[in-house]
């Protein structure tokens, strides 16, 4: 067990999925309390639900928050094949075993949702509710992303970029702070810069479509900041940029679940200002909602926020969850 840098909540290591996984954990162990298992996204760390950790906890319930695959003090395996959502799904799933339960709701945000949302749509049994934040469910489909940006004629969205291994490692590791300050606040709602966003990379890399800010906006801290550059420091960016070269090959794993629904309750949250939801597809995606996810308990788009939804707005977004949590 090793402290954490939030009060109260302590890191452990586990064997998960034949990998080792640290995870952060805080609230009662004692039979009967439901475990809430968050899944964070890129590029990011168990650090991103340190609001919510504590407050879902203080509801009574057991949270747990690890390092996905890749990334912090979870193992990061070589190979690329090794960052399909069967894998990170089945890191999840094994988790919940490793911690001595049956059951988990899981809670996504960012690469965490589409976990969030495959661990619920594979495993319903060990899975019986599922939130996720900024990226909207759509179940598998008949073409990958990659391909269907080409369709559109795109073939300068940050997807496409992050594709070759090696080149966005070395653009990132060049000042690992500074280009973590400008993802963190270009993606967030605090950006007023028009032309700025790094979903196109009309200048050819992620950074140079970023803005550095003067100052770092009011839900990030230089100590928050600290914490994640430190994290990216040890690990590296490859891991969590594997996810991405997996897009292709998801699409053809996911076959068997084409078209299907989401059935067990679920909760959606975004951030008016994120930039996911003005991705192609993204609104025909929350228009099928009704479709797609029957069990649906609330979509949310918080006015003002931006893909940090959880970090920008954890008041808001602590109650949603809260709500939701204790009306299952």
């Amino acid at each position: 067990m090793t402290v954490s840098p939030v009060p109260g909540v302590t890191l452990e290591t586990t064997k998960a999925n034949n990998i080792h996984m640290r995870y952060a954990e805080v609230g009662p162990k004692r039979a009967g309390a439901p475990l809430v298992l968050f899944c964070h996204g890129w590029p990011e760390s168990w650090y991103s639900w340190r609001h919510q950790l504590l407050a879902v906890s203080a509801a009574g319930f057991r949270c747990v928050a690890p390092d996905m695959r890749g990334y912090g003090g979870t193992e990061a395996p070589e190979p690329i094949d090794q960052y399909t959502l069967l894998h990170l799904v089945g890191d999840m799933a094994e988790l919940v075993k490793a911690l001595g339960e049956t059951k988990a709701v899981i809670v996504g945000h960012d690469w965490g949702a589409p976990v969030a949302w495959h661990a619920a749509l594979w495993r319903p049994d060990l899975f019986p509710a599922v939130c996720a934040m900024s990226v909207p469910y759509a179940p598998p489909g008949y073409i990958d992303v990659l391909s269907a940006l080409e369709k559109l004629g795109i073939n300068d969205f940050y997807l496409q970029y992050f594709q070759k291994p090696s080149v966005a490692e070395a653009e990132l590791q060049g000042d690992i702070r500074g280009a973590l300050r400008r993802l963190y606040y270009t993606a967030g709602g605090d950006m007023t810069e028009t032309g700025k966003g790094f979903a196109r990379l009309a200048a050819g890399t992620l950074l140079s479509n970023t803005v550095d800010p003067e100052q770092l906006p009011a839900w990030l801290g230089e100590a928050d900041l600290d914490y994640y550059a430190g994290e990216f420091s040890r690990t590296g960016f490859r891991g969590g940029l594997n996810w991405y070269r997996n897009l292709r090959r998801n699409w053809e794993l996911a076959g068997p679940w084409r078209g299907q629904p989401i059935r067990q309750p679920s909760l959606f949250i975004a951030g008016s200002h994120d930039g996911v939801l003005r991705f192609p597809a993204a609104q025909s995606q929350l228009d099928a909602y009704p479709k797609n996810l029957p069990g649906l308990r609330g979509s949310h788009i918080l006015e003002g926020a931006g893909h940090w939804v959880q970090q920008e707005r954890p008041a808001e977004v602590n109650k949603l969850l809260v709500d939701f949590l204790k009306g299952l």
